[in-house]
């Protein structure tokens, strides 16, 4: 017989270790579903030097486990499995993963989102070397250095003129004759004497052994390629939020982002959810924390209403 339990976690971010850790101080029955790729998009990253209390910075995979030990601390089992069904009809929801089936009181989807990528392996093999998905995180980190951001919407113009505050210049590659972004954000662009626009061109190839030496460019017109100099390369073609297993259950926007509806509760009453999955804004790891901690507590507070006492089990 599956097992139940007060809630199910299914994500490692942030969000979710921080909801297990609400949770199960709670005294909630806890278990995350971490999945394979344990610890979310930080466990790419490189130095986290803007997260509270590691005055000296600390890298992105310590700082994961930290998270997970924490949580681990309070009682939340943990297994590290993709969540591949979902039964939301009634409650206790029905949860399947390769282990097996699972019954949960109520859930909190903290799956995040991915950042989108051109698909090259030298770039997946310089990703936190160089090559990096969030100018917010990493700009600090260029001071002084030249830098290309690739995309040509208003998320692209925000990293460009971001990082001028540290780069020394900023060469924004886009495969159209046009910018897609909004013509107040083009202008911003335009007008920065920091900035400069290469269209109709792609990036074929990130050029370094371990660190960002330059981009291979090609026209997309003529077919001519070039090598550009470069340290750091940032990409600014989209989020693309881990969603996909809830789509046609779950309120959506047209991108995939979960639109809760009270609270961090989305339309289906007892399930919560918290982090990138809802943030097509921010996405910093101490915003999906604050998410995490908001779902955990509505979670306490919605069972309370329910009238439903927590699992004995698991109390201390």
């Amino acid at each position: 017989m599956a097992k139940q339990y007060d809630v199910i976690i299914i994500g490692s971010g942030p969000a979710g270790y921080t909801a297990a850790i609400y949770a199960s101080r709670a005294n909630l029955s806890v278990l995350m579903f971490q999945g394979y790729q344990v610890g979310g998009q930080l466990m790419l990253t490189s130095d986290v030097e803007n997260y509270p209390g590691f005055e000296e910075g600390i890298l992105g995979p310590p700082m994961m486990e930290k998270f997970e030990v924490q949580a681990r601390r309070f009682g939340t089992e943990m297994i590290p499995e993709d969540v591949t069904a979902i039964d939301f009809s009634q409650r206790p929801f029905r949860l399947t993963t390769d282990s097996g089936e699972y019954l949960a009181r109520t859930i909190i989807i903290s799956t995040g989102a991915s950042a989108k990528w051109l698909g090259l392996p030298s770039e997946q093999r310089l990703q936190g070397r160089g090559v990096s998905a969030c100018a917010t995180c990493d700009g600090f980190f260029f001071k002084g250095k030249d830098v290309a951001v690739i995309g040509g919407g208003d998320t692209a113009m925000e990293e460009a003129n971001f990082l001028t505050r540290y780069a020394n210049h900023v060469t924004v590659i886009h495969r159209r004759d046009t910018l897609r972004a909004s013509k107040i954000m083009q202008d911003r662009v335009r007008k920065n004497p920091k900035i400069d626009l290469l269209m109709e061109s792609g990036v074929i190839d990130v050029l370094g052994e371990n660190a960002v030496t330059g981009v291979r460019v090609r026209n997309t017109r003529t077919g001519e390629e070039m090598d550009l100099p470069v340290q750091g390369v940032f990409l600014a073609i989209g989020h693309q939020p881990n969603t996909e297993l809830f789509k046609g259950i779950i309120d959506m926007d047209k991108v995939g982002y979960i639109v809760p509806v009270e609270h961090t509760m989305t339309n289906i009453p007892g399930v919560f959810a918290a982090g990138d999955v809802t943030d097509h804004r921010y996405r910093q790891a101490v915003t999906a924390a604050g998410d995490g901690c908001r779902a955990a507590i509505d979670v306490e507070r919605w069972l309370e209403d329910q009238g439903e006492p927590v699992t004995v089990e698991n109390w201390d």
